[in-house]
């Protein structure tokens, strides 16, 4: 089974990308890091608007790993349009979405996609095993 983890990347966040990416490695999970390629990590970039052709590689990078991926893995703490579209186009290609909130979630839309909530890693942990048997 492979994973995907989606979350915001911008302001810092992609930290908590990497950080569950290891966790889930470390326990023994095929993850997709899909930012792999170092133009991928544009965490640092604040202004996409004079960046078109970056934005779109990293789409098209993006959607390609959700294609490739078995279950995505969505970080829903805080909003992000990209986490959103990918929760979208995964649920339309057949894909299962976990939603992982540590934090309250005050839109419907994540829950309203998602095979499973968790509320810790260890939560997601118990959810993928019963996943993959």
């Amino acid at each position: 089974m492979k994973l995907l983890v989606c979350g915001p990347v911008a302001h810092g966040n992609i930290q908590k990308i990497r950080e569950l990416q290891n966790f889930l490695k470390e326990e023994g999970f095929n993850v997709i890091d899909q930012f792999r390629e170092e133009e991928m990590d544009y965490s640092s970039i604040r202004d996409f608007r004079d960046k078109k052709r970056l934005a779109e590689r990293i789409v098209e990078n993006d959607l390609k790993f959700i294609e490739e991926c078995d279950v995505i893995v969505a970080i829903c703490d805080k909003p992000s349009f990209g986490t959103a579209i990918e929760i979208y186009y995964a649920k339309k290609l057949g894909k299962k979405v976990i939603v992982l909130n540590e934090e309250a979630q005050p839109s419907p839309w994540p829950i309203a996609f998602a095979e499973q909530v968790v509320r810790s890693k260890e939560e997601l942990i118990e959810v993928l095993l019963k996943l993959d048997s």
